[in-house]
């Protein structure tokens, strides 16, 4: 009946990778499923990309660079953009300095943010690349009728 109670949004509940709070890595960060960073990156943290990854920033972690995963839950602090393909949760002790792009956003008294909150359309509507040929419509027609 009391059942616990389960954060909306978040679709990764596995953390498969952990950065101590004693580690510094200079350089770009890209992880898979999971990630907690108590840590310090110097460099951008990407989720691999296609996959429902989930990056738990620690209030003792933190990063210089851009953020991007599917679910990003942020209680450090964050220099650069955070872009979320759908949910992102800024805990009480988030401080991010850049702009956070969204499908669903939740923020705890506390957050604070110095940048734009933009939220984005779903990762359908995202828009379809064509090949660009150099011959002219009109000649690719004619080659099919010969």
């Amino acid at each position: 009946m009391f059942g616990k109670k389960k954060t909306p949004g978040i679709q990764q509940s596995k953390l498969a990778t952990l950065v101590a709070h004693d580690v510094r890595i200079v350089g770009d960060l890209q992880f898979s499923d999971g990630l907690r960073m108590d840590g310090h990156v110097k460099g951008n943290v990407s989720g691999e990309p296609g996959s429902q990854t989930l990056l738990v920033l620690s209030d003792r972690g933190s990063v210089e660079g851009n953020v991007h995963g599917y679910d990003v839950v942020i209680n450090g602090r964050i220099v650069g953009d955070v872009i979320a393909d759908h949910f992102v949760e800024l805990q009480s002790n988030a401080h991010v300095t850049g702009n956070i792009y969204y499908q669903q956003l939740r923020m705890d008294c506390g957050a604070s943010v110095d940048g734009k909150l933009t939220k984005r359309e779903t990762a359908h509507a995202a828009p379809l690349l064509v090949a660009v040929t150099d011959t002219p419509y009109e000649e690719r027609e004619d080659r099919k009728a010969g």
